[in-house]
């Protein structure tokens, strides 16, 4: 008796857990559907609610409000799906690549995944700044741990010696900030059409050519 009832148990508990991730799925498909639809401020938490079919006390219990489901929305952006989420593919990158240009090919690889995902909504959340308290509360962080990410990238090479003398870990920081920045990939692939595969390509290549010293042949050359 004991063992079926630990047997029911563990089944009721996963399955709690497997309707709360549908739940949570649902509920940020549809934020993030009428965020990018009807902006973040006309976007109510109701209608985030009618449309993942739950309670609006449901949205608030899990997320605190609209900058709370917001968050929400971009870190799922940010992680991407499967198993191993982008960020943690980029630090396996980080720490078993020892050739610091095919790392940062790589790292270009990286946004042209994440940017198509992850921009639209940090230029959603960026224009909500504007006028929402909490919107711009949330863009600053967003933005300071960004930063904090690029500072750790550009720390990494300057403490292996791959930079290019007199390009300093924070001048790598800046480079890396910018080039990653929802900006430039608005102008370059919103705006100028772009495919985020060449955009990648391209932020690679500048990674390549502004930080790393000249590769042997071209030197020579």
């Amino acid at each position: 008796m004991a063992d079926s009832v630990k047997v029911t148990r563990s089944y009721d508990s996963s399955r709690r857990r497997a309707q709360a991730a549908e739940t949570r799925r649902a509920i940020l498909d549809a934020a993030r559907s009428l965020f990018l639809s009807d902006g973040y401020g006309a976007t109510t938490v109701t209608a985030i609610a009618t449309r993942a079919d739950v309670s609006v006390e449901t949205i608030y219990k899990a997320f605190g409000g609209k900058a709370g489901l917001a968050r929400a929305v971009f870190d799922q952006a940010l992680a991407g799906e499967g198993p191993i989420s982008t960020g943690e593919r980029a630090e396996i990158v980080k720490r078993e690549e020892h050739d610091p240009r095919r790392r940062l090919r790589a790292f270009g690889g990286f946004v042209a995944e994440v940017a198509p995902r992850v921009a639209p909504v940090m230029l959603l959340i960026r224009a909500a700044a504007d006028t929402d308290p909490e919107a711009a509360n949330l863009w600053q962080h967003i933005n300071d741990e960004r930063l904090q990410g690029m500072e750790r990238t550009a720390r990494q090479l300057a403490d292996e010696g791959h930079l290019r003398h007199g390009v300093s870990a924070e001048e790598a920081r800046d480079v890396f900030w910018a080039c990653t920045a929802p900006e430039l990939f608005e102008l370059l692939v919103l705006r100028r059409g772009w495919t985020p595969e060449r955009f990648g390509e391209w932020v690679g290549e500048t990674f390549v050519a502004t930080l790393l010293p000249a590769e042997p042949d071209s030197a020579a050359a």
